[in-house]
Formats: C-alpha cells, sequence, structure tokens
C-alpha cells in the first residue's frame, strides 16, 4: 500500500487553449483508463471520496482518494480489475456499510503537460491537461480540463502558476472530481440560515455524519493524525450540538445518541490526545539541543508504546457492530429529528449556554485551579458550537464566536500545558536515567511557562469575548 498526499487546483480549458512558452519542462503524455467505484447510492461520493481501478498500459492499480484539509490523500494498491482489495475495503467499511461496492463509471483519459519549476522558493509543479472521454455512466461526452498539482513547496508557488495560466486564457471550472462532475453528484447541502432551528440542526447533523465519513478512512489508515483529529471534532460538536438543543428534542432520545456519541469520543480521545503530546515534546525536546534533546528519547518511546494500544482499542471499536449502528442512527436523525417543540429558538439556547459562561467565569477566583479554567474552557467550547448552530451567517453573532473561539484557544493551549507537565513526571517515573529526569524537569519548566502566559492574555481575551456578546445579544 502507498499512500501519497496531493494538493492540486483545477481550471477550464477550451478547444483553443494553449499552455503558455516556456511554462516548464515537457512530460510524457499518459493514457489510461479509470473504472470508478461506489455503491448504488454514491456513498464515497456523498463523503467526498473516489475510489477508481486504473489501468495504463498493461498495469491495473487500485486508487483511493480521501478528503484531507484542502487536498487529498491517496492511497494506492496494485491489482487486477475485479474486486476491490481488501486493505481498501477495510478502510472503507464505515462509509459504504453493507452496501456492495460496484462499478459506476469508465473514463479514459489522455494527459499531456509540463513540469514548472518555480524560481521563487524552488517549488515544482506539475500542470497536466486531462482530454477526458466518458466510456460508460453519466450522460456520455468529453470534456478538458486543466490540473495544476504541487509536487514541492508550499500553496504560493499554485497561485503564481495559476495567474499564470488564466492570463493564457485558462478559466474557472467545475472544482468537484471526474467522477462527480460526469454523475452530476451535487456539493454537501449546507442548510438555509432561514430555515427554521429544526431543519438547521438536522442539516448540522448531516455536516458533521459527513465529516465523520469522510476522516473515518484516514483515521483508520493512520497516516496523518489530522483525519483523528476532525473525526472526533465531528463527534464533539455533535454532542454539544444535541446538549445545546436538548429543548426542542426528544430528551430520552438525545441523551442516548450523545451517550453512543461519548463512547466514540473515549476511544477517539486517548490517540489524539497521544499524538499531541507527542508532537509537542519531540519539538520541545528539538529545541533543547544536543545536551538534553537526545534524552527525551526513554520518555517519547514510552509515550510511542501507550499509542499503540490506544489505537488497538480505537481500530477495534471502528470495526465493531455498535460503531455502525451509530453512524445508522446519525443518518436517521439528519432525516427525521424527533422533535418535540419545534418552536424553540437556537438563539436563545445559545444565549443561555453564554450566560451560564459568565456565571461560571464570575465565580472563579484571582488565582483558578487549573481545573476550573478547564471547566470554563468546555463552557466557552459549548457556547461557541450553539452560537454556530443557532446564528451561522450574523456578523455580530460570527465575531462573537471569533471571541469565544480565541478564549477556547487560550484555555486550550493551558490545559494541553497542565496535562503534558502530569505526564510527564509520570513518563519520567517510569525511567532510570539521570539525563532523562533532567530533560524531563527542562520540558516542564516550559510547559509552566506556557501555563502562564495562558493566564496573563486570558483576562483580556475573556474581556473581548463579554463585549462581543453584548453587541450580538441586545
Amino acid at each position: 500500500m502507498k499512500t501519497t498526499s496531493e494538493r492540486e487546483l483545477k481550471l477550464a480549458a477550451d478547444a483553443g487553449f494553449r499552455l503558455p512558452d516556456l511554462l516548464g519542462e515537457p512530460i510524457k503524455t499518459r493514457t489510461f483508463v479509470s473504472t470508478y467505484h461506489d455503491t448504488a447510492d454514491l456513498r464515497l461520493a456523498a463523503s467526498a471520496i473516489t475510489l477508481r481501478h486504473r489501468i495504463e498500459g498493461r498495469v491495473g492499480v487500485w486508487q483511493l482518494k480521501i478528503p484531507q484539509g484542502d487536498a487529498r490523500l491517496e492511497v494506492e494498491v496494485e491489482g487486477d480489475a475485479g474486486a476491490v482489495p481488501m486493505s481498501l475495503e477495510e478502510l472503507l467499511t464505515a462509509v459504504v456499510r453493507s452496501h456492495p461496492v460496484i462499478p459506476v463509471a469508465a473514463l479514459r483519459t489522455e494527459r499531456a503537460g509540463v513540469l514548472v519549476h518555480d524560481g521563487i522558493d524552488d517549488s515544482l509543479v506539475e500542470v497536466v491537461r486531462d482530454s477526458v472521454v466518458v466510456l460508460e455512466g453519466g450522460q456520455g461526452g468529453r470534456f478538458d480540463e486543466l490540473e495544476l498539482e504541487l509536487l514541492k513547496g508550499d500553496g504560493a508557488a499554485l497561485r503564481r502558476v495559476e495567474r499564470l495560466l488564466r492570463r493564457a486564457g485558462a478559466g474557472d471550472t467545475d472544482s468537484r472530481a471526474k467522477l462527480f462532475q460526469v454523475l452530476d453528484v451535487p456539493g454537501p447541502d449546507a442548510g438555509n440560515p432561514d430555515d427554521d432551528g429544526a431543519k438547521r440542526l438536522a442539516a448540522a447533523i448531516a455536516a458533521q455524519g459527513r465529516a465523520i465519513l469522510a476522516n473515518d478512512p484516514g483515521t483508520r489508515l493512520g497516516v496523518d493524525p489530522e483525519h483523528l483529529h476532525r473525526h472526533r471534532v465531528a463527534v464533539r460538536r455533535l454532542r454539544a450540538m444535541l446538549r445545546a438543543a436538548r429543548p426542542m428534542l426528544d430528551r430520552e432520545w438525545a441523551d442516548d445518541l450523545r451517550g453512543e456519541l461519548g463512547a466514540l469520543g473515549s476511544v477517539l480521545g486517548p490517540v489524539r490526545d497521544a499524538d499531541v503530546l507527542m508532537a509537542r515534546l519531540q519539538a520541545q525536546a528539538a529545541r533543547l539541543g544536543d545536551a538534553d534533546g537526545p534524552a527525551c528519547l526513554p520518555l517519547l518511546q514510552a509515550l510511542s508504546s501507550e499509542r499503540s494500544v490506544a489505537r488497538t482499542l480505537m481500530l477495534h471499536a471502528l470495526r465493531s457492530p455498535r460503531y455502525l449502528r451509530l453512524l445508522d442512527r446519525l443518518d436517521q436523525a439528519a432525516a427525521a429529528l424527533p422533535v418535540i417543540d419545534p418552536g424553540i429558538d437556537l438563539r436563545d439556547v445559545a444565549a443561555a449556554e453564554y450566560r451560564k459562561l459568565l456565571r461560571d467565569h464570575r465565580r472563579l477566583s484571582e488565582s483558578p485551579s487549573d481545573d476550573s479554567l478547564h471547566a470554563l474552557r468546555i463552557r466557552a467550547k459549548r457556547a461557541r458550537y450553539a452560537a454556530e448552530l443557532a446564528a451561522p451567517d450574523d456578523r455580530k453573532w460570527k465575531h462573537l464566536i471569533t471571541r469565544t473561539k480565541q478564549v477556547q484557544e487560550l484555555l486550550g493551549e493551558h490545559q494541553d500545558a497542565h496535562v503534558a507537565e502530569a505526564r510527564l513526571r509520570e513518563l519520567a517515573g517510569r525511567t532510570t536515567g539521570v539525563d532523562t529526569h533532567l530533560a524531563a524537569g527542562r520540558l516542564i519548566e516550559q510547559e509552566r511557562g506556557r501555563r502562564r502566559h495562558s493566564r496573563r492574555h486570558f483576562p483580556k481575551a475573556m474581556h473581548r469575548l463579554e463585549r462581543a456578546l453584548r453587541r450580538a445579544i441586545r
């Protein structure tokens, strides 16, 4: 199994378009046939996932592409057409569930292009023109498009090459993947701000359900920790939304679903927490230099072992019938919420969450404990999610959400530092090396500095939040 991350842009190219002279080094023209697979109801496409078998010459390969922020992660497995490889089937368990995967379209692509060496920052961008003929599926026909893929460097290089191509006559195009264009798969429905609270809640549940499914394959694969992070955030958002909207919902139903989401979060959390702490300690150890940096290795090894155990438990949970039943319940909730009081105003619900936040803030002592600041962070997160659900397009509420996020991030950094110090003490206690103990002490001092920084800036951030709240809620 081979994995690569791709970041690309798409542009339109009419029949008369020509790549600008001296743009780059020509690449060999290629022709390949891609057979796309999905369920009959296009479950993969609904999660922005593509699965295809590509034949170029006599070589066949299966390619799975899953969302990765503003890029895509491609998983490649060599093999003949026919049954989807088991390794890819496993990654798609949550998305397809009991629905069989079948061929849904076939395209022939002729690809020509150039490699652009960007002299500003030594970036490398591949620019190709794809002439696509639809062999099976959709309405048939053909279309051309330009694809710009970043092979080396950052996104600025992509933008520079894009401007060059636009000056040469390239224009806007459908940004969807080729299969989605052929089958005319629509983008996700984000809901209408003018909808009533129940409809907005249903749309929000559907959006977070899609986020879970889009990131589930990457969570299972374990190549990019951001998939797990987004997976976990979607679960947390769902729990917070259901909690905030309890006045309009069947209380027993909402609490039971929140309980199942909480159980899922309890197996995602330890792996994500270990990822965050490992990345944090690796960066800090590097700053200690050659004298103390290598002495941190036993700490990182112990943490890595813990993560491996937690990941095994997580994968077991993701393969369980209980998890698949939860996903079915989320689908059902998005389609038909058990609403008992549709007249509830979600802005009133969000306002109530903010009143609780201000109440708990006023109760803080002059030198609040770490636990009380962590509890306030949870309050801020609940209030923010409720505000996002209640008034996503209101300018004043958007400003309030931004201020709330700033408070949440400050207190999150404080909590991370608090947890990191406790974990460092625990990990160091398992080692006997004096050098490791000294290095752990230096790392702990860095964490204490971060806590002091968060505490110093928290009052001002909270004051800005309160001022934004007064403007949003009059």
